[in-house]
Formats: C-alpha cells, structure tokens, sequence
C-alpha cells in the first residue's frame, strides 16, 4: 500500500512539472518549465491547497535517488578531456566556488526558516497556555 502512495505522490509531482512544460509552450516565458512547475508547487503548498502529507513520501523517496542522476553529468564530463586543461581549472573553481555560496545559502535559509516555524509554535503555545488559563 505504502508502494502506491510514493507512485501517486510521484505522479503529482510530475504532474506539476508536465503543467509547467505546457505553460512554458503556451505562454512562452523565458524560464523552464520544470522551474515553472515547482513555482506552481511551492504556491500550492504555501496557501495550503494541497497539503504536504500529499506529496511528502514520494519527494522523499526522489531525494533518496538525487545522487544518482548526478553520475551520466560526471560520466559526460569525463568524455571531454579538454575541459580539464588551462580552461579546466578556472572551470573546477568556478564550480568550487559556486558549490560552497549554495550550500551557505540553502544552510542559512534552512535555519532561517527553522527559526521562524520555533517561533511560531512557541506563540501556539504561548497562546494555548493563555486560552486554558481563562
């Protein structure tokens, strides 16, 4: 049963990602579909039209297998020896680089967000303890 949840929780999520693709073809915005897919999903999930528990086990399982979709891109660069010459090492710097001011950013973000989501549920509580107390 847990099997068919993580499908169907897959297939909505590809289901915003197809619905971007059309938008993208449609309209014709400047930005990925995929990109526009997960804007969608982020809206959704932020006004609560779709709740988190629906999407929740299948993101999991997909990010569970993130590292593997990473290997035909090393593999590819591997073809093309001249990427590591004199061009090669400004390249690997560049993405050295790039790398570390990501994970600073997606960690201060998380931890941004951490303290936000304490702070509200102290104010729940705070509040919870005030309304028993009348």
């Amino acid at each position: 049963m847990k099997g068919l949840r993580v499908i169907f929780q897959i297939a909505i999520l590809f289901a915003f990602s197809m619905i971007g693709e059309v938008l993208h073809n449609i309209c014709h915005i400047p930005i990925p579909g995929s990109i526009i897919g997960l804007i969608l999903l982020l809206v959704c999930l932020s006004f609560k039209i779709i709740p988190m528990k629906v999407i929740e086990n299948g993101a999991n399982f997909l990010l569970a297998f993130l590292p593997l979709l990473f290997i035909p891109a090393m593999i590819g660069i591997m073809k093309y020896p001249s990427l590591f010459s004199k061009s090669g090492a400004i390249l690997f710097l560049i993405v050295v680089i790039s790398t570390i001011i990501t994970m600073i950013a997606a960690g201060a973000a998380s931890q941004l967000l951490e303290m936000r989501a304490k702070k509200r549920k102290e104010k729940e509580q705070c509040n919870n303890h005030l309304s028993q107390s009348l």
